[in-house]
């Protein structure tokens, strides 16, 4: 075990290369850990290499400062080549108090021998009892076995600025910039577009601390890495889930996006308030989610197709309104970014606990397409894609987005944007003699859409059951006519999508079902059971409703299939469950309802990204049963 105390200077130094490294910036909430996080990984992105950034955020808005569960910051997995998940343990720790470091330690994140850079301040507080809160926490990390280097961060940054809290984070990133063999120039160029929006004062002076930290690296760690980039020649951007999507949404042709703010999907709107009026966009706050929903029904009324941005609780309150687009048949996308529940939960947290609900929450039989983005260049096209639905079957359109994709940054290719994005201009043209507001066709169920001020066009829209006029009807072959009609839109769209695509063989001893954000970590436990000679391969699921068709021939070629998810099942080990008692996951639900196959199941709901180690040894427990 090797503990630094540092100020010694640390003399000429051989860079260790490595494959990979996983860092973590964490501090106080409002101490700028989260935003060293993301120019680090936009850093190393524009070096070449792959990154994947996951957010660390605390379950309440303001914690105590240096409490043990308010760890706020960021954690980037820094790769040679492409980075699909956060992956496992962190290699490398920058805290700024030693409180917040015990959480992630107590939460096991930190892998045995973990690098800790602690700010060194608390030892010598005012405070005795913080003195020796931190001296004892300091003795516990250094008896773990954890590599501590204390860094004078406070001190060196009340050499350049009045309010060291406000510097320590550029400070950290010149560190670390230093350890890991970033250039210099790159890191002023990422500090000048992160602070864009500020005085050029304040663009220098926190240039003026990252030079400061790297040059004290420099002379007193002594250790660095060198992690080999992979350059492209494509443009690239390097953005957030909830930033793709709202590109996504511009790119749709989408003119209004109506939401009311709830963690983790506020962001979204955030970017689009500051961005969509740019491209003739509009952001409408309303007074609540139910009037949000009603708000953007009305709008996609009015002739074009809108979205409406929530999280869980506001998808819940907005399912009676998404009833009556269904009803109406007004397309709409809604984008449900998933947090941990029920209730208010867990906010900042991350699960996939909303798929269920999102299928059958209704009353009466409400079919909706529900679509799962699995990726953050996923989170871009699936917009634009549920746009294309929504106004092709007119209908309701939801995509499940979760926690973890919302706040996760990742490079992946600039999109080149396409006019078949975009939604046609509005019809309004005379509607043809004759033609019926709800003429529903027998085959595929979809009828023509009727645009307010088309001639001839006039009718009047109802939530009550009608016939193909729009008049109100309670004849029972008139309603199952319209139920029909709405269900038949899924089986028309099923028609035109794809099998999902087989990672591995296709077939062998284990397949695995996935949706939504656990895609890189199940691939990278696939393909690491594959390099060993294990029979698994996994398939990925897009489309959750309607499911995309060659399923069940693909779980055929398999012994065994099981689901990896992050929503709650029974574990068959607790004493009570059997199979007469055992709850499901939800994918695994639809999945053994749908197919009449024995798929089984694994879950975690920690609020954390499964990893890709974790997964590796329940599939390893499943192929030895």
């Amino acid at each position: 075990m090797t503990t630094k105390r540092v100020s010694k200077k640390a003399g000429k130094k051989t860079c260790v290369t490595l494959k990979e490294h996983i860092v973590e910036i964490i501090s106080d909430s409002g101490e700028g850990a989260q935003r060293c996080g993301q120019s680090l990984g936009s850093i190393a992105a524009r070096m070449g290499n792959g990154i994947w950034t996951t957010e660390i955020i605390p379950a309440e808005i303001r914690p105590p400062a240096r409490s043990v569960a308010g760890a706020s910051g960021n954690r980037i997995r820094i790769g040679s080549g492409y980075v699909t998940n956060g992956g496992d343990e962190t290699d490398l720790v920058v805290a700024f108090n030693e409180q917040v470091l015990l959480g992630r330690v107590n939460a096991r994140e930190l892998k045995p021998g973990c690098i800790i850079l602690l700010e060194n301040m608390w030892r010598t507080h005012s405070d005795p009892n913080i003195a020796k809160s931190y001296a004892e926490a300091y003795e516990r990390l250094v008896k773990a076995g954890y590599k501590v280097y204390e860094i004078p961060m406070e001190e060196e940054c009340l050499k350049l600025t009045a309010n060291a809290r406000r510097g320590k984070n550029m400070f950290a990133l010149g560190i670390l910039c230093h350890i890991y063999n970033f250039d210099l120039q790159a890191a002023r160029e990422q500090i000048a577009l992160t602070f864009g929006k500020k005085e050029k004062s304040v663009i220098d002076a926190n240039v003026d601390l990252l030079e400061a930290g790297h040059k004290w690296a420099e002379a007193n760690i002594d250790f660095c890495f060198q992690i080999p980039a992979t350059p492209t020649d494509k443009k690239q951007i390097s953005i957030n889930g909830n930033t793709s999507l709202a590109l996504g949404v511009m790119a749709s042709g989408m003119d209004i996006c109506a939401m009311y703010p709830i963690t983790p999907a506020t962001s979204a709107s955030h970017y689009l308030s500051e961005a969509f009026e740019k491209v003739g966009g509009i952001v409408h706050q309303a007074e609540d989610e139910i009037a949000a929903c009603a708000f953007a029904i009305g709008a996609s009324y009015a002739g074009k197709c809108t979205v409406t941005i929530t999280s869980g609780p506001g998808y819940s309150l907005k399912q009676e309104a998404i009833g009556l687009a269904v009803m109406a048949e007004i397309p709409l996308v809604v984008v449900n970014v998933q947090r941990g529940g029920p209730s208010t939960g867990q906010p900042t947290k991350v699960e996939q606990g909303d798929l269920l609900t999102t299928i059958f929450g209704s009353h009466g039989d409400a079919p909706k397409v529900v679509m799962a983005p699995a990726t953050i260049e996923d989170c871009f096209y699936s917009v634009i894609t549920a746009r294309r639905i929504a106004e092709t079957f007119n209908t309701v359109v939801v995509i499940l987005s979760d926690a973890s994709l919302s706040s996760s940054q990742q490079p992946f290719d600039r999109p080149q944007f396409q006019e078949s994005w975009l939604a046609p201009p509005i019809d309004q043209s005379p509607v043809p003699e004759g033609a019926r507001p709800y003429d529903w066709d027998p085959v595929t169920g979809i009828a023509r859409r009727f645009i307010p001020g088309q001639p001839g066009g006039m009718h009047t829209v109802t939530g009550l059951a009608h016939d193909r006029d729009s008049h109100v009807a309670y004849d029972p072959d008139i309603n199952q006519e319209g139920l029909r009609a709405r269900s038949l839109k899924l089986a028309a769209l099923q028609k035109t999508l794809l099998p999902p695509e087989v990672f591995g063989s296709e077939k062998g001893d284990l397949l695995v079902i996935g949706w939504g954000s656990t895609k890189g970590a199940i691939e990278e436990a696939v393909e690491a059971l594959r390099a060993e000679g294990k029979k698994v391969s996994s398939i990925h699921l897009r489309f959750l409703q309607p499911m995309q068709p060659g399923i069940k021939d693909i779980m055929k070629g398999f012994k065994k299939v099981m689901t990896i998810e992050t929503n709650w099942s029974d574990s068959p080990n607790d004493q009570l469950i059997d199979e007469d008692s055992r709850r499901y996951s939800s994918l695994a639900t639809l999945l053994r309802s749908r197919y009449l196959v024995d798929v089984d199941c694994w879950t975690e709901v920690r609020g954390q990204p499964v990893k890709p180690r974790t997964i590796r040894q329940v599939l390893l427990n499943k192929l030895e049963k």
